[in-house]
């Protein structure tokens, strides 16, 4: 009889050791801290999700949400018919996709650089100076750029006095879109390798220990222990990436742009700022919104379906 009830006793412990109030109640400080965080959440993430309907009304701002009249995909379809959203579609990919293969290497190249600094000092003034720029706005980016690249900038000072003649950085096509990929790559390159170094931290060191008995260079364990070691880190920050082909940020194309160069600097995030802002028309600003986060949304999944295809970690 004793061990039955001490069976059911300890049955009866379990179950409640298994139910959400017992933790609850052990863990409530715990979850207390979390109110804070999840009331952020909630408030500025999910609450505006309410928002998205406004891509399918002809939005009012007096009447509000509730007041605009509902019209269906008819913004979507005028939005489609516009030429210039579609040239800020293509200048939105094109600079996605050239960030992509020119600043998506350059933090990896800059961590393993980093690891192999042997001088401790030296390695963290290094270091301090590549997150400098991370720091700082697009704002002050972009009027460091105009004096040192305009007309009559540093740069075109310089090349006065050597001979070589006038270059116009800012003004002609190519030459901007070359110096919109370059001080992109300067601004996030260094702050991008913090993820990288974290990542080659956690390399078991036998590795490497082994490498050097077997007399292996530099870049031979760069090339087999390194690489392969931060290969997942590679692969989910690329699905990452890739998932944000379509969203592109306002101050970096909208500073660094203008008029003789809006063929190039015209993407997304400007064109719903003309017609969001500038314009007042909240439900086209909307409705190109909601189809960047979808689109995105395809991306991501698709780039992620991809990876675990072959056979790599994916994000899910």
């Amino acid at each position: 009889m004793k061990a039955v009830l001490g069976k059911y006793q300890d049955n009866m412990n379990l179950r409640r050791k298994n139910s959400i109030v017992y933790y609850l109640k052990r863990d409530f400080l715990l979850y207390l801290l979390l109110l804070l965080p999840m009331a952020y959440l909630f408030i500025f993430k999910y609450a505006p999700i309410y928002g998205v309907v406004m891509a399918f009304q002809d939005y009012n701002i007096f009447g509000g949400i509730s007041g605009s009249e509902w019209v269906g995909l008819d913004v979507f379809k005028f939005i489609f018919e516009q030429s210039s959203f579609y040239r800020a579609l293509k200048n939105t990919l094109v600079l996605n996709f050239l960030d992509l293969v020119a600043g998506f290497p350059a933090p990896i190249i800059l961590a393993i650089l980093l690891n192999e600094i042997r001088h401790v000092r030296f390695k963290k003034v290094t270091q301090t100076i590549l997150y400098l720029p991370h720091f700082l706005s697009w704002v002050i980016i972009g009027g460091m750029v105009y004096l040192m690249f305009s007309s009559g900038g540093m740069a075109n000072s310089v090349l006065s006095s050597l001979g070589i003649g006038h270059m116009e950085f800012l003004s002609q096509k190519n030459n901007w879109l070359i110096m919109y990929l370059a001080v992109g790559v300067w601004q996030s390159a260094g702050w991008g390798t913090i993820i990288y170094l974290a990542s080659i931290i956690g390399i078991n060191k036998e590795l490497y220990e082994a490498a050097d008995m077997d007399g292996c260079s530099r870049l031979r364990k760069i090339w087999h222990i390194t690489l392969p070691g931060i290969k997942p880190t590679i692969i989910i920050l690329l699905i990452l990436q890739i998932g944000r082909m379509l969203s592109i940020g306002f101050d970096r194309p909208f500073v660094m742009g203008n008029s003789l160069v809006s063929e190039y600097s015209d993407v997304i995030s400007t064109f719903v700022y003309r017609i969001g802002i500038g314009s007042g028309d909240f439900s086209q600003a909307t409705a190109v919104g909601l189809f960047q986060s979808v689109v995105g949304l395809v991306f991501l999944v698709t780039a992620n379906f991809i990876a675990k295809k072959i056979g790599e970690q994916g994000i899910w």
